[in-house]
């Protein structure tokens, strides 16, 4: 593992930040249409792991693999983009303006849930027999996320939106600590263990992923969730989303650029002789 130390990859975190915004759409889009497919995919074998065996720990450890595989094949989560491209704005480079960035994270958001989205009436359909069984156990436990996660927080007010806020906040930290993890490394292997720590402790502690819930809460309604599209948007995936943003960009993104990138001049003590 050849370790690369903050100070270098810092100004690579910008870089990084500013080709988002020039890609493609074609690109943007296609990138963040596997991505999300691929987080999905990732996400319904962890539940299925963690349901047959009984162990939601031996499934947080496996959730990772799909991570990981995106991020090696540089496709785009929003989470990820929520970090990346708001530092190439701060920065001032030329061309990023906030429009462009919202752009991206536009552009990001529909193709993950794109993705997300396909693979979960995929799942429907398979657990299903074509939707002529009730899916067994793995639906139903996704469905009861569903539930969860969404009247489950209603049921608190304000008080259930702040608390799925903050997890979404949590969330995005560890997430983006797996992004700035595969640059913190030249080999594969340093890349692949430096993002499986932090997104495995997201995954186990429950935190909440804007992306991941783009399959989940979708799959759960094909299923039979007993919520609604607006109790999904209005009390998961907008504070999730506003939480990813937060969390990634005020605990891992501008702490790494003000404390690396524009480092301040070291102090000068006054030594007696």
């Amino acid at each position: 593992m050849a370790y690369v130390d903050p100070s270098e990859f810092a100004t690579k975190l910008v870089d990084s930040g500013e080709q988002k915004v020039y890609m493609s759409t074609k690109d943007t889009v296609i990138r963040a249409y596997m991505a999300g497919a691929i987080l999905a995919l990732a996400a319904v074998f962890a539940i299925t792991v963690a349901t047959k065996t009984g162990s939601p720990l031996i499934g947080a450890i496996l959730f990772p693999i799909g991570f990981i595989m995106l991020y090696l094949m540089k496709f785009d989560l929003l989470t990820g983009v929520f970090t990346l491209v708001p530092l190439a704005w701060i920065d001032k480079r030329p061309g990023v303006t906030f429009g462009q960035m919202m752009r991206n994270w536009g552009l990001v958001a529909l193709g993950n849930f794109l993705g997300a989205f396909t693979v979960a009436v995929m799942m429907a359909y398979i657990f299903t027999m074509g939707f002529n069984t009730d899916g067994g156990a793995i639906a139903a436990k996704v469905a009861t996320i569903g539930e969860s996660r969404t009247v489950g927080y209603a049921a608190h007010g304000t008080d259930g939106w702040i608390t799925v806020f903050i997890r979404g906040m949590l969330c995005n930290w560890m997430v983006s600590m797996g992004v700035v993890g595969a640059m913190i490394s030249t080999s594969v292997s340093g890349k692949w263990l430096a993002m499986w720590m932090p997104v495995m402790l997201f995954f186990f502690m429950g935190f909440e992923h804007s992306i991941v819930n783009m399959f989940l809460f979708p799959f759960s309604l094909i299923m039979g969730g007993d919520f609604t599209v607006a109790d999904y948007l209005l009390w998961n995936e907008l504070p999730v989303a506003l939480g990813n943003l937060v969390g990634g960009l005020v605990f891992v993104g501008l702490p790494i650029y003000y404390t690396h990138a524009k480092t301040s001049a070291a102090r000068k003590l006054k030594v007696k002789a």
